[in-house]
Parts: C-alpha cells; structure tokens; sequence
C-alpha cells in the first residue's frame, strides 16, 4: 500500500490516466497476439498511430488559431481513449471515422467552449457528431471480458486519486439499476444481462475515465453524484428519445449540459501582480484575475503554466486556493522545496504582468451551513491555505463560529498568515500552534511542542466528540489524524479531509 500511495501521490492525475491508457492498450496487443482478441496487433498500432497522429496536428493547429496553450498531454489522453472505443480496422469507412473523430475531438474544446473552457468531454462530442453525420460510431471495443481485470485495477487507481468514487458509484448504480429493470421487463435472466453489464460492455472503463474528466465535472460531491446519476440514468440502450437511442457518449454529453450548468464558468487568465513571502521557503503568488471569480472558501484551482521543462508530471497543477471571494485578487500559497517539481522550478521564475490560466474551481473541503457547528481545523505545514481562505472570509464577513485551529510547523518561521488568525480571535477561533523541530524552539515560545497527539488533541479540545473535523496537509498526516480520530470515536461523517492537490 505505501509503494501505491507513493506512486499515487508523485503521480498527477493526467500523466495516471495516460499510463492507464497504455497499459490497456499493451494489453490489448498482447491480447491480439494471443488471438484472444480478434484484431491483428499491427492494424491495432497502425490506427493507434492514425488517431494519434490526427489528434495532436488537429490540437496544435487550433491551439495555434485561437492563441492557446497546446496542452500535449491532453491530446494524447483523448487519441488513446478514441485507440480504445473505436474498432482497429484499415477500411476506408473506419479510417475515415478515426480521422473525424480526432479531429472534432481536438476542435470541440476549442469550438464548443465558453471562456476558454470546453463544455463536452472531448471524446464523446466527437463520437456523437460521426455518428449523426457519417453514420460512423465507436464500437467500444475496450468492454470485452479478455479487458475486465486490467480495466478495474487501472480504474480504480484513478479513482482513488482524483478522489471522484462517490461519482463513479452513483453512475455505476443508477446505470446497472435501469440497464437489470428493462432487461427484466424484456424477459432477459438476471444473471445474462449482470454477465453483459460487467464482462461485455464499456460501463467500467466509461465509469473510470470518461465520467471523471475533470474540466466536464461538476466541482462538488454532491453535485457530482447528482451527475453520475444523470448519466448513468441515460446509459442505458433501451433509453430513446424517439427514434434515438440512448449511446453512452450521448449520456455523457447531456450530462456535461447539467455539469455546465452548475458550475464555474470558463477558463481564467490570472495576471501574476506580486509575490509574497508569507514564512521560510512559502510564497504568496498574487494574481489579477481576467473576471470575478465565484467559488467558496476552500475550494482549488487547476493551474496551467505556458511553459514548463518536460517532467514526469506536466504542466498542469492544482492549488488550494488562499485568498477568501471578498478579496478581489487570487492568491495561492507556495511552499518550495530543495527538490521542487519542474512545475515550481518554472512558477518560481514568473514575474509580474505575466499571465497563467487557470480552470475548474472544484472541493467540497468547505464550511458548513450550520453556523453553530463546531469545528476543528488540523493543518500541517502549506496545507494551511484552505484554512487561510475561510478564516480570512469570516474576518471580512463578521462571521461568528465556534473553531479550534491547530497549526503544526517544524519551526516558527515557517508558521504563514499568522497574522489573520489573530485578527480572527473576535469570530471565535482559537488557534493552537505547535512546533515539531524541539532542538531549535525559542526561547520566547508560548506555544505547543511536539507532534498534535491524542494527549494534546483532547487537552486543547476537551469538548472534541461535538465538533467536525477538518483536516488538511500532508498525506501521511491526514491518514495519521483519520486513524487518531477514530480511535478517539469521533464518527467518520465528522471528519473531513482536504484532497489538497497542491501536493501532488
């Protein structure tokens, strides 16, 4: 389990995909070599290699046209994904779909887009135009039983990532709910059609990949479930509208239509205006964004850099957002280490007036309703951003609610915006510092020593069974506090845990 949380969590969650989708694709020639599959392993690479092909000219000339950043990494993800669902024949007529299917799927985030942001999953946008206009469609080839095994381990790696298993439930339950009932009704066995469900569709690898593009997906859990129910209601082929049938990307495609809808809209340009050093090695990059941004406090941001030296992880990152909505500038906190990715080595040399983009405000790590709630916030180290975000808001809003922020640091100047927590004191946070490097505490020091411990937990929160907790941080940390919460009997419905992308 630690080499899978390690490999996880250096890993982001494109470059996984795209690992995902090679290894599915090796698979699957292996497969064809084995004759388990009934496809030549040559024509399989030879229309991998078309579509490929297509899709990354197609992206780089629009990204070109419309002055965008061509996100490579992208455009591999979306020509594996249509090497996967459209079936590896050299006929004329499959070789024209896997040319059109490239090429939409390239052009609709850049044509069906609103500020910059694309509104369909690029795959199933362009799968559902080949179908209505060339009366070419994808066969989804991937949902076959020889797939199964590799499909669900590389899935739910993804899914434990991106944090999406609530979603990816909610579909997968809604799907199979409607799929059993109108088999039933059509006097097919239950065990037959459960056998086509799990062994001969593409539920698994539509629920892992398909589903949970981020830029198509709501940003909040709730939300997020109430679109995998809306998809998988409509996965179902026995679904029509009509004389139109129900396909799967037909089901995502009005699902993103919900998604819309309910979400943050368009991609930002953030202009860097200043940086800021909050604590040792932590910055605050401030920047201007292009229009008002609405999100709550707590949620992240996706941020693209225009350029970044090639690494194992690309240029894109998300980052907690640290600034509260009634500030009127965006703000991230930075912590850089000796060995710092690509990705901060190339944020480290931005200067101001220089612009990077930003997309997908997402997170439900966000204050309750309830104002009377009490809460706890645990932060270790950066992970205190989220937190800077929602006591900053209190401050601004004349707020009131009872919480107790512990704040562990190794050592005192790497404690960050230590200044708002004071000035917080009057909404009711109590703030509990603590340092953990005890050969260098000062001599002046009137806070905690040590690692937060139970001893120390329930000496500082006497009344800890009544509060919610939040926790934010490493991921060795986080895991520390589930364990010690649950220990303390503190339900896992009060518990909360940042997926603090900012480390990953």
């Amino acid at each position: 389990m630690n080499f899978i949380d390690n490999f996880l969590n250096k890993t982001t969650m494109y470059r996984l995909v795209l690992y995902y989708l090679i290894a599915l694709l090796l698979v699957a020639f292996f497969l064809c070599l084995a004759n388990v599959l009934p496809y030549s392993p040559g024509v399989l690479v030879v229309s991998t290699g078309i579509i490929l092909s297509v899709c990354l000219l197609t992206n780089t000339l629009f990204a070109r046209t419309f002055g965008a950043i061509a996100n490579i990494e992208s455009a591999y993800i979306t020509a594996l994904i249509l090497a996967l669902i459209i079936t590896p024949q050299l006929s004329w007529p499959s070789i024209m779909l896997m040319f059109w299917a490239g090429v939409l799927a390239m052009a609709s985030k850049f044509i069906f887009s609103y500020r910059h942001k694309h509104l369909f999953n690029p795959t199933a946008i362009s799968v559902v135009i080949t179908a209505l206009f060339i009366n070419q469609s994808a066969s989804w080839w991937v949902g076959t039983v020889s797939m199964v095994p590799m499909v669900i381990i590389g899935g739910l790696l993804v899914v434990r990532k991106i944090k999406r298993s609530e979603l990816v439930w909610a579909f997968n339950f809604s799907a199979i709910v409607v799929i059993v009932v109108s088999s039933l009704l059509r006097g097919t066995e239950l065990v037959i059609t459960l056998k086509e469900i799990f062994f001969y569709s593409p539920l698994l690898f539509f629920a892992f990949v398909m589903l949970t593009e981020p830029l198509t997906t709501p940003p909040t859990k709730k939300l997020q479930i109430w679109y995998g129910v809306i998809v998988g209601l409509l996965f179902s082929p026995h679904i029509h509208f009509g004389s139109i049938y129900s396909t799967p990307e037909l089901a995502l495609v009005i699902g993103n239509i919900f998604s819309f809808i309910v979400s943050s809209k368009g991609r930002l340009t953030l202009t860097l205006k200043e940086v800021r050093r909050v604590a040792t090695d932590t910055y605050d990059y401030v920047f201007k964004p292009s229009y008002p941004l609405k999100f709550q406090p707590g949620q992240f941001l996706e941020l693209t850099l225009p350029t970044v030296p090639s690494d194992a992880r690309g240029n894109r990152r998300f980052f907690t957002i640290a600034a509260a909505p009634t500030e009127s500038d965006i703000r991230f906190g930075v912590k850089f280490y000796p060995d710092s990715s690509r990705f901060k080595q190339a944020l480290s040399k931005l200067k101001p007036n220089q612009t990077i983009t930003a997309a997908q405000t997402s997170g439900s790590f966000t204050l309750p309703a309830d104002l009377n709630q009490k809460l706890v916030f645990i932060a270790g180290g950066i992970g205190i951003t989220p937190f800077r975000s929602q006591i900053k808001y209190l401050v601004d809003s004349g707020e009131k609610r009872d919480i107790i922020l512990l704040y562990s640091n190794k050592t005192e100047s790497e404690i960050a915006y230590g200044e708002i927590f004071a000035k917080a004191t009057p909404n009711g946070l109590k703030t509990v510092y603590t340092l953990t490097d005890l050969a260098n505490i000062p001599a002046d020091w009137t806070g905690q020593t040590g690692m937060i411990d139970q001893k120390m937990l329930t000496t500082q929160i006497p009344d800890y069974k009544d509060r919610h907790f939040y926790l934010s941080g490493p991921h060795a940390m986080v895991a520390t506090f589930e364990k010690l919460l649950a220990t303390l009997g503190v339900p896992r419905s009060q518990v909360k845990v940042d997926y603090f992308p900012g480390y990953v």
